[in-house]
C-alpha cells in the first residue's frame, strides 16, 4: 500500500518480554479475531495469567502473515470512536502461518498436549456445510481432498486430522471454539466434525463425541475492512508504522457457553465475557438484531448508492427503516436473554451504525449473501410466518438481495458480487422468473420458506425494479 507516512518512521516492533507458551490455536486469522478475541485472551493473560498465547494459521491467503512478520507479529488494534481514536499494541500473537505452506507444521502444534483450544473464524463457508441441514459437503473439493490425504485443505479438515493424531497418541482432545457468526456455532461445528471423523474412522468419531468439548458463542464488534488511509492514520496517533492494524469500534461483546475440555481456559470472565450455560438467546438477538439489520442495511444501502453503513443510517428515512424493522418484525420474534433489555439493544445498536468513525462498507457486509441469509434474515421470517404476520420490510431486504446477485445496481454499474455460488445467482436473475428461480436454490432456501416468501417477495423485488431501493424503503416506512 502507498501511504503518506512520514519520513524515519519506527516500524512497529513487539516490546513484550515474556512471552507466553502456546496454549491456543487460532484457524482463519483475520482482522476481526484480532480486533475481539485475540484483544480480550492478551487482557486476560495479563490479568490472572497463564500461558494462552496463539499460534494461528492463514488457511488461504499469505497478506496477514506476510504484513505481521516483519513486526514479529504485534499490531495496533485502532478504536474509532465519536469523539476520536485510541490505540493499543496487541502483542499475544506467538506465531503466524499460511496452512498451505505447511500443514504438517499447522498439525503437529494442533496435535501437541499443550495446545488446550482450536479457535477458529473462518466465515460460514469455511464450515463447508450444507447450510440448509448443517451436514458437511462430502462433495467440496477440500472436504474431498481431506477424505483421502493426511495433510488436510479445509478447517474441519485440520480439526478432524489433529483430533485423531491426539486420539493415536492417548492424549486428551482440545476444546473447539468457533467465533464465527453462525447460530448454534458450537453445535454446527460439532456436527461438521464428527459427520468427517465417522468417515474417516468411526471409532474417532465415538471418542471425539464423547469427550470432545464444542462450546457456542455470540461475539459482537464491528470491525471495518482497514483501508491504505488507515495505516497513515495509525502512524499519526501512534508514531509507528504498522503494516497490518485493526479498525474497531469502542463498543464489544463476547457471550461463552462454559463447556472446555478439562475446564482448561484463559480467565475470560475477568475481563469483561460473559460465561453462561446457554448462549443461544444472546445469539438469536445478535443474530436478528445487529446481523439481520446489517444485511437489509447492506443491500439497500448500496443499490441507493451508499458506500458505508454509516451513511446509510445518515438519511433518516434508512433510520426510520431500520428501527421500524426491529419494533415490528425481529424483536416480536425474540425472548429477551436473560438481563437484556431489547428496545434498549436496539438503541444501543442505531448509535454504533451512526459512528462516523466506523466506515463500514456496504458491499464488505454484503459478501457471501447466499450463506448469510438463512441464519440472518429468513429464521426470523418464518417464526413471523408461524406467528401469523407478514415480514414486510425483511422481505424487502430480500428482494434487494436477489437485485444485488444480479450484478448490476441502480445505475447500470457493475457490482463485484462475492459469493460462493455468484455465477449460479446471477444466471437465475437473469431468468424469466428471477425471484422463483432464485427461491427454487435449496442451498438457500428450504422448501417451506420457498412456499411463503413469493406472496411478499415477489411485489418487493418488481417495487424495487420500478422505483428503486430509497423509495422502496419510504413507502414500506409509509406503510
Amino acid at each position: 500500500m502507498e501511504v503518506g507516512l512520514p519520513d524515519k518512521m519506527q516500524t512497529l516492533k513487539r516490546q513484550q518480554k515474556h512471552r507466553p507458551g502456546v496454549g491456543i490455536v487460532h484457524l482463519g486469522l483475520g482482522a476481526f479475531f484480532r480486533a475481539h478475541g485475540a484483544i480480550y485472551i492478551a487482557e486476560a493473560m495479563a490479568k490472572s495469567g497463564g500461558d494462552w498465547g496463539i499460534f494461528a494459521a492463514s488457511l488461504k491467503s499469505a497478506g496477514t502473515r506476510d504484513a505481521l512478520a516483519p513486526q514479529n507479529y504485534a499490531y495496533t488494534a485502532l478504536e474509532a470512536g465519536p469523539d476520536g481514536d485510541s490505540a493499543t499494541t496487541v502483542e499475544v500473537i506467538e506465531q503466524l502461518i499460511v496452512a498451505p505452506e505447511d500443514p504438517a507444521l499447522l498439525l503437529s502444534v494442533m496435535s501437541d498436549e499443550k495446545t488446550k483450544i482450536v479457535s477458529l473464524t473462518v466465515t460460514e463457508k469455511g464450515y463447508c456445510h450444507h447450510p440448509a441441514s448443517g451436514k458437511v459437503n462430502l462433495s467440496h473439493p477440500d472436504i474431498a481432498h481431506d477424505l483421502s490425504h493426511d495433510l488436510p485443505r479445509s478447517a474441519p479438515g485440520f480439526l478432524v486430522r489433529a483430533l485423531a493424531a491426539r486420539h493415536a497418541a492417548g492424549l486428551r482432545p482440545f476444546t473447539v471454539l468457533s467465533c464465527d457468526n453462525l447460530p448454534h456455532n458450537g453445535a454446527l461445528v460439532r456436527r461438521v466434525v464428527l459427520d468427517l471423523a465417522q468417515e474417516i474412522d468411526p471409532a474417532l468419531a465415538r471418542w471425539i463425541e464423547t469427550e470432545g468439548c464444542f462450546p457456542a458463542t455470540m461475539v459482537d464488534r464491528i470491525v471495518p475492512a482497514t483501508k491504505p488511509e488507515d495505516l497513515e492514520r495509525v502512524a499519526t496517533l501512534t508514531h509507528t508504522a504498522d503494516s497490518s492494524p485493526v479498525i474497531h469500534e469502542p463498543f464489544r461483546q463476547w457471550v461463552v457457553e462454559d463447556n472446555f475440555v478439562d475446564n482448561a481456559r484463559p480467565d475470560l470472565a475477568a475481563v469483561g465475557v460473559q460465561m453462561v450455560q446457554d448462549v443461544a438467546p444472546f445469539e438469536l438477538m445478535k443474530l436478528r438484531m445487529l446481523n439481520g439489520t446489517h444485511s437489509s442495511l447492506a443491500y439497500l444501502g448500496y443499490l441507493a448508492g451508499f458506500k458505508t453503513i454509516a451513511q446509510t443510517v445518515a438519511d433518516p428515512v434508512f433510520a426510520q427503516f431500520v428501527q421500524k424493522l426491529w419494533r415490528e418484525e425481529i424483536i416480536p420474534s425474540l425472548t429477551a436473554p436473560p438481563g437484556t433489555d431489547l428496545q434498549q439493544y436496539a438503541a444501543t445498536l442505531l448509535a454504533r451504525y451512526q459512528n462516523p468513525a466506523i466506515q463500514h462498507l456496504t458491499w464488505q457486509i454484503a459478501m457471501d449473501g447466499s450463506q448469510k441469509l438463512p441464519q440472518r434474515l429468513l429464521s426470523t421470517l418464518d417464526d413471523i410466518k408461524a406467528q401469523g404476520r407478514t415480514g414486510a420490510g425483511l422481505s424487502l431486504a430480500v428482494a434487494a438481495w436477489m437485485r444485488y446477485v444480479g450484478a448490476i445496481d441502480e445505475a447500470g454499474e457493475a457490482i463485484d458480487v462475492r459469493d460462493p455460488l455468484a455465477v449460479q445467482l446471477k444466471q437465475n436473475v437473469e431468468s424469466k422468473d428471477a425471484v422463483g428461480a432464485l427461491l427454487a436454490m435449496r442451498e438457500v432456501f428450504s422448501q417451506s420458506t420457498a412456499e411463503y416468501l413469493p406472496q411478499t417477495v415477489e411485489p418487493a423485488y418488481q417495487l424495487l425494479r420500478q422505483n428503486g431501493a430509497r423509495a422502496a424503503v419510504q413507502e414500506y416506512c409509509n406503510s
